[in-house]
């Protein structure tokens, strides 16, 4: 009787081992279900991604406004008619001359890029 225990509990054993660690076992599933979890999360990130490419890609198209904002802060451009104004903060002191007597301060009557980080070149309408 003991003998014959023992070879059901072993076919049980054998019979189980598939469902849990075989090419499709729980086990297998779980991983693949945590590994749809991540891909998903990347596609939704790329998706996100793609809709705002494609969002400045149609404002490019149809609108002159992102072109000009791109030729403002990019490029440093300003429109015919502009007169181009630049704020000097008083606490910071000019540049020094260099040896050749040059100094490092803008040409005046002559734009300068202006920085998109920081307000001192800005384009003024007349």
């Amino acid at each position: 009787m003991r003998i014959i225990t023992l070879v059901f509990a072993a076919l049980v054993v054998l019979i189980q081992y598939p469902l849990w660690f075989g090419k499709g076992g729980w086990m297998r599933v779980h991983q693949l279900e945590r590994q749809v979890q991540a891909q998903e999360q990347t596609n939704s990130q790329l998706k996100a991604r793609n809709d705002q490419l494609d969002a400045e890609v149609q404002d490019l198209k149809e609108g002159a406004g992102a072109i000009e904002e791109r030729a403002r802060y990019e490029l440093g451009m300003i429109k015919d008619g502009e007169i181009f104004v630049q704020i000097v903060d008083p606490s910071k002191s000019p540049p020094a001359p260099s040896r050749d007597g040059v100094s490092g301060a803008p040409t005046p009557g002559v734009p300068a890029a202006s920085n998109p980080a920081s307000p001192q070149g800005l384009p003024v309408h007349p």
